[in-house]
């Protein structure tokens, strides 16, 4: 006998093989009604338009825009949007942006079955749920100011192998002004070196392999 009301969910994901797995965990609940899919940011501002679904559960890591970059548009036009994000990052950063822009909750990829169901449902009813280790990783940083657009290019160009010189010549800034942007990148992010910064931002999620 299914319950007098079921919660509507959409998976937005593009791994295959991840999606199918949700699928099954969430057709097997009968409490729960998978009512849509989405691989893209697109999609899922399209799927959310059309269905209006209870419980969104948001990959971070999307084609193109972002999960987050996802939840934004959602949220925009639809402010009571339940969105959960699942990733399989520990980065701080992303986390952080993440519930800034509106997430209720945050559940790692490798959360236990049991564990994520009860998320949903806790997600479904108006509560919020963040996890302690994630909760614990975000106060870890809490207060620490954020990068500029630019100091980010400038890192990823670290990341990238690129020297001084030729970050300037990509930039079209000065040597100068890359040594300052570098300075302050080492100090925002407590680091001893220019690629001890790239290893560090790489952890928090802000720079990806």
């Amino acid at each position: 006998m299914l319950p007098e009301k079921q919660i509507r969910i959409m998976i937005v994901e593009d791994h295959p093989v991840f999606r199918g797995g949700l699928e099954m965990i969430i057709s097997a609940q009968p409490d729960m009604l998978l009512v849509a899919q989405a691989t893209n940011a697109d999609e899922a501002l399209s799927e959310y338009r059309r269905l209006r679904p209870d419980v969104v559960l948001m990959d971070q890591r999307l084609p193109g825009a972002s999960g987050t970059e996802a939840l934004i548009a959602i949220r925009h036009q639809y402010g009571d949007a339940r969105i959960m994000m699942l990733t399989t990052s520990r980065g701080d950063m992303e986390i952080q942006r993440a519930l800034r822009a509106g997430a209720v909750a945050y559940a790692l990829k490798s959360t236990p079955k049991h564990e994520l169901l009860k998320i949903i449902r806790a997600v479904s009813t108006g509560r919020k749920h963040i996890p302690n280790d994630v909760a614990s990783l975000v106060a870890e940083h809490l207060g620490q100011e954020d990068l500029t657009a630019r100091e980010l290019e400038v890192l990823e160009l670290i990341r990238d192998g690129n020297k001084n010189k030729q970050i300037a010549a990509q930039l079209k800034i000065s040597e100068t002004t890359v040594n300052f942007h570098i300075k302050n990148i080492v100090g925002k992010l407590q680091a001893n070196d220019r690629t001890h910064a790239v290893t560090i931002a790489l952890r928090r999620g802000l720079l990806h392999i």
